[in-house]
This record gives C-alpha cells, sequence and structure tokens, in this order.
C-alpha cells in the first residue's frame, strides 16, 4: 500500500517554478507602476512651468477654445467647399443659350424667335459712365471695397427685409449674381447659397474688379431672350449701348435682379417705376445730384414697340424651342442659327386664350380659382393652340406641359376602354351601382347616392364612380395604367386602388394626346408642334413625316363605343355645357377631392383640346367641376373654331353635320389649290356675331305667330 504522505520529487519542481513566475510578475508590475509615477511626476513638473493663474487664465482658455472650433469650423468649412471645388475644377462656365431660332406659324408667317442675342463687343471703357454707375447703386454699392461677400449689405438687406421695406437693394453682392449665372442655376437653396459665396470668393481672387463688372455685363439675363446690356439696348432702344441716355440706363440697370417682371415689353409702368427707383439710388449713393437725375425722371424711357414679341403664343414658343434644341442635337445640325416650321395656327390661338382668360375673369372669383390651361390639337396631334397660363408676363412656368394634376373622372375613359377592350362589354350592357370596397377603402358617387342597375352609357354619363371601380375590379388596375401609358400619358403614377377615379399625374398636353386616339380611329397619336427645321440658308436639317405609320392603341369597335359615351355626355350628362348646335362634340368631365382640380377633355371632327382650371398653390376651389368652367371655356373655343369651316363627322356617332355649299362658279377645271391663311376672326368679332345671331333669332321669335315658332330652326350662341 502506498504510503499517503508520499510525494513525488517531481510535483515538488513544478510548484516552485510557479511561485518564481508569480513573483517575477508582481516585481514588475511593480517596477512598472513606480516608472510611471515617476514619469507623471516628471510630466506635471514640465506642465507647471505652463500652468496660469489669475486673469491670465481667463485669455488663455478663450484662446484654447477658439483653436479648437477654429480647427472644427476649418474641416467644416472644407467640406461645405468642396461642391464649390469640383464646379472650379470643371474648367467652364455656365454656356449662355447656344442657339437662334426663327419660328414659322403653320402658315409660314414668323411668330417670335427664342434663344441668343448676345454681344459682348464693348469694353468696359466704352460704356456709359451712368449705365455702371446706376448698376452699382442698385446692386452693390461696396462692390470696389469687398472681397466678394458684402457683409454690411448683406446685413443691411436683412434688416430692411425684417422692417418690411420694398428696397430695391438685395443681399448678393454683383460678385454673388456673376458666380451664379456663370456655374449655378437659379433654385433658391441653402446649399446653393454658401456655394455662390465660395464661387464669388475665387472669382475675386482671381479676376480683377472690372474683369468682374464686365463679365457681368455681359453674362446677366435681361429679359427678351438677351444676355447682357448691349444686346438689350439694342433689343429694348433700338440703339449701341454708348449711346443710350440716362434714362435708358436706369431701366436697364432695374431689370438685373427681375428681367421678366422689369422689362418694358411686358409691363413699361412697372419698367418706368422700377428706373424712377434706380435714379433714387444714383442720389442716395452720391453719384449723381438730383438736379443731374431730374431730366431722366420727367423724360422717362420709351422703348421700341415689342407688341409682336407679346402677342406671340409665348407659351407654346418656350416648349417648341426646347423641342427644337433636341432635335438639333440628335441630329448634329452645323450651326447656330435655325429657321422652325410649327404647327400652331394664331388664329386659334386667339381664340384659346379668349376662351380661357375670359372665363377666368368673369368667374374666376366666384369660384376661387386663378389659373387654367389648355392644349389644341388637330384629330392628327399637331398642336393648333397651347395657353399655359393667364398672364405669361407674370408667370413664364408653362402649366399645359410642365405641371401634372389628377384628372379625376376625366381618367374613367382609360378604364371604360380597357374593360370594352378585355371583358367585351358593350355601352347598352347592364351595370349595378350599388356599394363596393377594396379593403378598407368604399368610394362614394359625387351625390352619395346609388342609381341601381343602370347601363354603361348611363354610368359614364353620370360619371357614377362605383361602375369604373368595379370594372377595376375584374379587369385589373394595371392594365388600364398600362393602357392610359400607350394611349398617351406619359408621367409615371403609382398603381392605387382609386386609380379608377383619377387619382394620378397628368398633363393637359398628354391627356389631349389621349382623346386625340378616339378622335383618330383608334391610333396613337402624340402631340407635335414642329414640322419642318432649317439652318438660316436653307439648308434641311429635319423634316416631319406626314406617312409615317401609327400604333393602333384601342380597336376599331372600342373606339366606337368610347365615343358614343362621350357623345352622351356632352348631350345628357356631366358635359351638356360643351353642346355647339350644328357640331358634334364628345368629351369628359373630371374633378378631384377637394375641388383642386377640374378638367374637361374633348374633341370634334376637326379638332382635340383639354382644358384645366385650379391653382398653382393646390389651395381648393370653391366647389368648381369639370362640368362648369372647364366646359365653358372648352365650349367658347370650339363655338369660335368652327365657325365657317366644314364640320367633319366623328366616327361612331350618327351625326350628319350641315355642310357649306359652295356654287360652282366656273366649269373649267380648278386650279392648284394653295394653302392659304383662313380669315382672322378675332375671338371679340366672333363673340358679336353669334351674339347677333341670337338676338336675330329672339326677334324671329317675337314676330313669329305661336303656330309657327316650332318649325322656325334655333340658333344656339353656346356663350
Amino acid at each position: 500500500m502506498q504510503d499517503p504522505f508520499y510525494s513525488k520529487q517531481k510535483r515538488q519542481k513544478r510548484a516552485g517554478g510557479m511561485l518564481a513566475a508569480d513573483a517575477w510578475l508582481d516585481s514588475s508590475l511593480y517596477e512598472f507602476w513606480q516608472t510611471l509615477g515617476r514619469w507623471y511626476t516628471r510630466y506635471q513638473d514640465f506642465m507647471s512651468r505652463f500652468h496660469v493663474t489669475g486673469i491670465k487664465r481667463f485669455f488663455v482658455e478663450i484662446l484654447s477654445d477658439a483653436f479648437t472650433f477654429g480647427a472644427i469650423g476649418a474641416v467644416l468649412m472644407t467640406a461645405l467647399a468642396l461642391p464649390a471645388f469640383n464646379i472650379i475644377d470643371r474648367g467652364a462656365f455656365n454656356k449662355a443659350e447656344d442657339y437662334s431660332v426663327v419660328f414659322l406659324d403653320r402658315f409660314g408667317t414668323e411668330i417670335g424667335r427664342r434663344g441668343i442675342r448676345s454681344d459682348d463687343s464693348v469694353a468696359l471703357d466704352q460704356m456709359p459712365d451712368f449705365l455702371i454707375k446706376a448698376t452699382l447703386a442698385t446692386e452693390d454699392r461696396r462692390f470696389y471695397e469687398h472681397f466678394g461677400i458684402d457683409i454690411v449689405g448683406t446685413l443691411r438687406a436683412v434688416a430692411s427685409n425684417a422692417q418690411g421695406d420694398n428696397s430695391t437693394q438685395g443681399g448678393s453682392s454683383l460678385t454673388q449674381q456673376l458666380a451664379k449665372n456663370l456655374f449655378l442655376s437659379s433654385e433658391r437653396t441653402l446649399e446653393r447659397k454658401l456655394i455662390e459665396a465660395y464661387l464669388a470668393i475665387w472669382l475675386e481672387w482671381h479676376y480683377s474688379k472690372d474683369e468682374i463688372l464686365k463679365l457681368y455685363f455681359d453674362r446677366a439675363y435681361m429679359g427678351g431672350g438677351n444676355f447682357g446690356v448691349t444686346a438689350a439696348a439694342e433689343f429694348y432702344f433700338g440703339k449701341r449701348v454708348q449711346d443710350i441716355n440716362l434714362a435708358e440706363a436706369a431701366m436697364l440697370a432695374g431689370m438685373f435682379k427681375a428681367p421678366t417682371r422689369y422689362a418694358p415689353h411686358v409691363d413699361l409702368a412697372a419698367a418706368r417705376g422700377r428706373a424712377n427707383l434706380v435714379l433714387t439710388n444714383l442720389v442716395a449713393s452720391g453719384f449723381l445730384t438730383e438736379g443731374q437725375v431730374t431730366a431722366a425722371r420727367r423724360h422717362p424711357a420709351a422703348p421700341i414697340d415689342r407688341t409682336a414679341d407679346i402677342n406671340s403664343p409665348n407659351y407654346f414658343l418656350d416648349w417648341a424651342f426646347e423641342e427644337a434644341k433636341l432635335k438639333i442635337e440628335e441630329t448634329n445640325a452645323p450651326g447656330n442659327n435655325f429657321l422652325v416650321r410649327t404647327t400652331i395656327d394664331t388664329t386659334l390661338q386667339k381664340y384659346a386664350e379668349e376662351a380661357v382668360t375670359s372665363v377666368v375673369r368673369e368667374q374666376g372669383e366666384q369660384y376661387k380659382v386663378s389659373q387654367a390651361a389648355m392644349v389644341v390639337t388637330d384629330t392628327q396631334g399637331a398642336i393648333r393652340a397651347m395657353v399655359g397660363g393667364m398672364d405669361y408676363g407674370k408667370s413664364q412656368f408653362n402649366r399645359a406641359i410642365v405641371s401634372t394634376r389628377q384628372p379625376g373622372s376625366a381618367y374613367k375613359v382609360f378604364v371604360y376602354s380597357e374593360a370594352f377592350e378585355q371583358l367585351g362589354l358593350k355601352p347598352s350592357d347592364p351595370i349595378t351601382d350599388r356599394p363596393v370596397c377594396i379593403g378598407d377603402w368604399c368610394p362614394q358617387n359625387y351625390g352619395r347616392s346609388y342609381k341601381g342597375t343602370v347601363s354603361l352609357q348611363s354610368a359614364f354619363a353620370q360619371s357614377l364612380n362605383t361602375v369604373p371601380v368595379t370594372l377595376s375590379i375584374k379587369t385589373g388596375r394595371e392594365p388600364i395604367a398600362q393602357l392610359s401609358h400607350r394611349m398617351g400619358l406619359r408621367a409615371e403614377y403609382p398603381v392605387t386602388r382609386s386609380l379608377a377615379l383619377g387619382v394620378a399625374s397628368v398633363s393637359v398636353i398628354d391627356m389631349t394626346s389621349s382623346y386625340a386616339v378616339f378622335a383618330n380611329d383608334g391610333y396613337k397619336t402624340p402631340a407635335f408642334g414642329i414640322t419642318r427645321m432649317t439652318t438660316l440658308g436653307g439648308d434641311l436639317v429635319w423634316e416631319a413625316d406626314p406617312d409615317a405609320p401609327r400604333e393602333r392603341v384601342l380597336s376599331e369597335q372600342t373606339v366606337a363605343y368610347m365615343n358614343q359615351m362621350m357623345y352622351a355626355v356632352t348631350q345628357a350628362g356631366t358635359g351638356t355645357r360643351a353642346r355647339i348646335e350644328g357640331v358634334p362634340t364628345l368629351g369628359k368631365t373630371g374633378t378631384t377631392t377637394s375641388y383642386r382640380d377640374a378638367w374637361f377633355a374633348g374633341f370634334t371632327g376637326n379638332y382635340v383640346a383639354a382644358v384645366w382650371f385650379g391653382n398653382d398653390d393646390y389651395r381648393p376651389t370653391n366647389n368648381l367641376t369639370g362640368g362648369t368652367l372647364p366646359t365653358i371655356a372648352w365650349q367658347k373655343f370650339m363655338a369660335y373654331a368652327h365657325t365657317n369651316i366644314d364640320i367633319k363627322p366623328v366616327f361612331g356617332i350618327d351625326f350628319v353635320p350641315t355642310q357649306t355649299i359652295v356654287a360652282d362658279a366656273s366649269a373649267e377645271a380648278p386650279a392648284e389649290e394653295v394653302v392659304q391663311r383662313p380669315p382672322s376672326l378675332t375671338p371679340a368679332a366672333a363673340r358679336k356675331l353669334l351674339d347677333l345671331a341670337g338676338r336675330l333669332d329672339a326677334a324671329i321669335d317675337g314676330l313669329q305667330p305661336v303656330s309657327d315658332q316650332a318649325s322656325v330652326p334655333k340658333v344656339t350662341t353656346g356663350l
């Protein structure tokens, strides 16, 4: 038996080794902490030499914090400056508009120009001294004193704005304005202002003050397609800039901040008022005395007549210019000057403007609506008129092209068309108008009541909401959206359960193109405004092919059914105000939630038009529906447009228009027909003629015996 107290010698050696290692570790740690303590004591002794007490400590703390925050600020400012550095690295200024385009109407008459009118050939020392002083007095009085950012001027402008003072001075220095013109866009964001400030400092670092001022005079936009004071002087006054007088210089200097607002050919009274403020600034800044500006006050500048430019279809020209630039780039056309033949008809353009603006002027306040837009095409898609807003001089925003709004019930044509295509229905088929829900969403009709069993045509004419929702459940919402895009809607929108009621984003021009499919027997009919483009020398750049094949979007049967239903809308539905005596009128009204948007889109055998009424800020109107002002404006235009023309039939509609009979004056073979402009009957004249017809009709009714009155044909003015 082994001794329980016996242990091997090997185990004793291992225990002794562990004790030695533990002792070594303890001593090493002790020596390390002792050494660290000695070094810390030495550090304290060293730092004690810099110990500051009393008032000195206050200043040291301030300087320390200043360096700290300064370092943080430097890093932050560098990060903010990176976008400006990237812009500078591009090494190129924003280009003034490269192209100059002369536009002709469909008959070959010039209707306007777009693009550059630029001239930088006049040196700064050749420009009138009072033009330079007027600009500096209004835009940047401390221009020759600051480093690119006028801190004093900015603070003064902020204080002035806080007091509600309508001053002509802004917060941006002249150099900052130049930086925006050369490098940036016109968006108003804090980021853009910061980048602008960095670029202004860069400009001051690399250019002299005179060079900056010369660039400003040459690159500033001056309204009317003019860049620079030299081109503006020629455009507005027909003079070289060297020859303008003080009053004209003051008017030019007043346009730098708001060229479209203060351009004399847009609003002469506003331009002269602004020029008078510039003269006041000249005196306040000490550049001139009151006696020196008195003559300019008494004899304000008189610009040359630009009435033709004001009356041009400016919304259309802006759009056509963008289209022309795309075609120039696609064809790699040489040169910068072009002649473009458009589809616009100036007579119809006047009719459209008169129809829209007169309705807003007469009833806009009652319905609390301030804006409207209209696009008119022929049945092949050629744009004949475009109204992008109430006043181009006040707002160049084109509501017919850029703005997208909800179409309301005007969208239902896509729902019913898909139902006819996919389900094989017809207008006389019955359907039940009853409550329907998709999940927790349960749409209601306009009158919050239900009609029971009705025909599809009746449901469409009365604009019932539950029926198209029911149809969308049967066909699926995605096919409806796809059909709408094939027909002409270009803006993307989400496919939601409320799609059947027009909860989508559409533009006026796209709605016109979509409805043109029905007027063009089911073929895709995109709106277009340019037919031919040449250089000024006559070299062909691009020409439309009138025989180009078109895609069929809807079958003839569907087109016939839809046309019958849209005809019922104007005869006994929500669009009865669109009826015109002797003209087959078809269309659909549309009203959105909270009455924010009101539409009428429709066509005849001659023209297609879509009309929108609403407010730019999406403010609700006063119960405005598509069956009121939009339909009235549409009817006014169509009544004008169909005066003294051959009325064409509409496919699928049993309506025989009254044809104008022209006596044969000669048995000889007719000469080759020459396309000419039709007689220009102004909207006012057309309205008077229609009113006179109504008066004659009333007079005939008064003279005719009661038994014979039924046989007398009625003449409806439709106004």
